[in-house]
């Protein structure tokens, strides 16, 4: 669910103290203070849509917008540290999964359906360019979102090394590596997951301590992201629990 701040100044203070912002909703050719919040926005990566004055109405429930809206998450972000916690809670070697750019809330929620039926212990997504926790996302979780722990961080590469400084392994998605269940995914491990269109950034891949791929025979190149996720997940669960092929 996201919660709605109305008002330049509220928008204005809200970007100043650094709350997490989903995204703003301006009117189509508000000037004045609008530029400089919007300024503000375009520094911190905060998408930006441009909409209608009745469209803004609507949103406000009647309340004086003042030709901006800025909407934000109910739901709380953890740490990394809340996620390594809770496996050692558990009693368990660490599950991650990390989404590099993942910008459809659809596939986000999805991944997060999975990632809670099949027991992983948290999700990482960046703090830019990355879909947040937002109504449609918990609506795709299908409830999920209530109980998988989501961190949001500034930098994916520098979180991977310190997840690596931990002794997890990190393995990447992608086309040209080791098809999937040939790969040892048991123990500490964090699986990355790439964006819809542009998959896992150089730099990342780079980081990550090997690669796995899913065996491609149609005529179609990828998977769906979340539909990736969810084959890797559940290898995951398969090799824990020892069965095989």
């Amino acid at each position: 669910m996201t919660d709605t701040i109305i008002g330049r100044n509220a928008v204005m203070e809200a970007l100043k103290s650094g709350r997490e912002i989903e995204k703003l909703i301006v009117a189509k050719g508000a000037e004045g203070s609008i530029r400089k919040i919007t300024g503000m926005a375009k520094d911190k990566k905060i998408p930006i849509h441009y909409s209608d004055k009745q469209t803004l109405d609507r949103i406000a429930a009647g309340k004086n917008h003042q030709g901006i809206a800025a909407q934000v998450s109910q739901y709380t972000y953890c740490e990394v540290e809340d996620i390594l916690e809770l496996a050692s809670q558990r009693g368990e070697d660490p599950f991650i999964i990390i989404l590099d750019g993942l910008e459809d809330p659809h596939n986000l929620g999805a991944v997060m359906r999975t990632a809670e039926c099949c027991g992983a212990h948290g999700i990482i997504i960046p703090k830019r360019r990355s879909v947040g926790l937002t109504e449609t996302v918990a609506k795709a979780s299908a409830g999920a979102i209530e109980y998988m722990l989501c961190a949001k961080v500034p930098n994916i590469g520098q979180t991977i090394d310190r997840l690596k400084e931990r002794g997890i392994w990190v393995a990447a998605c992608d086309m040209g590596g080791e098809p999937y269940s040939r790969q040892d995914l048991t123990g500490k491990l964090a699986v990355v997951i790439g964006s819809e269109g542009d998959g896992i950034s150089r730099l990342v891949r780079e980081k990550c301590d090997f690669v796995v791929s899913i065996p491609m025979k149609g005529r179609i190149s990828s998977l769906n992201a979340s539909s990736a996720a969810a084959i890797l997940m559940y290898e995951v669960v398969r090799q824990r629990e020892g069965k095989t092929l």
